[in-house]
């Protein structure tokens, strides 16, 4: 679906953890002049624990942050403000979720290969999501299917050629 000027709508910046959502999803609001939501400061302490811990999430750990994720965007939209909200998204299921929220909820897929990903989790410090838990969330991953309103980048680029893609595929300029 391509962009209609002046239409809110939602992009939430996907992919698994060391992606680089939050850089990403940063840079586009800041180009787009929208606010950014960093999906991770709506985990409940319970799920930051049990990551910490190296235990990955389940569906039951993740419905109700979604749900939380969700009810932002809704509060978004009421206010008639577009919005880009950082979220791994990895299940269609979780994204239909989060497209509750809104009418147009659009989504990048921040994708790359195994090996950058390692690489950028273990120099990531600071962050709750342990290098480990890599696997689970890979093999949870469901990419976009041809019927979703979204895009694919390759983090392998720079943030600012992530940024000029997304905004080309997603119609917003570039």
């Amino acid at each position: 679906m391509a962009a209609v000027k002046g239409v809110v709508q939602h992009i939430v910046v996907m992919g698994v953890s060391g992606a680089g959502k939050s850089t990403t999803g940063e840079a586009l609001a800041r180009h787009l002049g929208w606010p950014f939501v960093e999906g991770d400061s709506f985990h409940p302490e319970a799920n930051v624990a049990k990551m910490r811990d190296g235990i990955p999430l389940d569906d039951g750990d993740r419905e109700p942050w979604l749900r939380a994720l969700a009810a932002e965007i809704a509060r978004n939209e009421v206010r008639g403000q577009s919005s880009v909200m950082g979220c791994s998204s990895l299940k269609r299921a979780y994204r239909d979720i989060l497209r509750q929220g809104a009418p147009v909820v659009r989504f990048v897929h921040v994708h790359g290969s195994r090996a950058l990903l390692e690489s950028r989790l273990s120099h990531r410090a600071g962050h709750f999501f342990p290098a480990k838990l890599l696997d689970s969330q890979l093999a949870t991953l469901e990419p976009l299917a041809p019927d979703e309103d979204g895009v694919v980048v390759d983090m392998a680029l720079s943030v600012e050629d992530q940024l000029h893609q997304a905004l080309r595929l997603l119609g917003l300029g570039g």
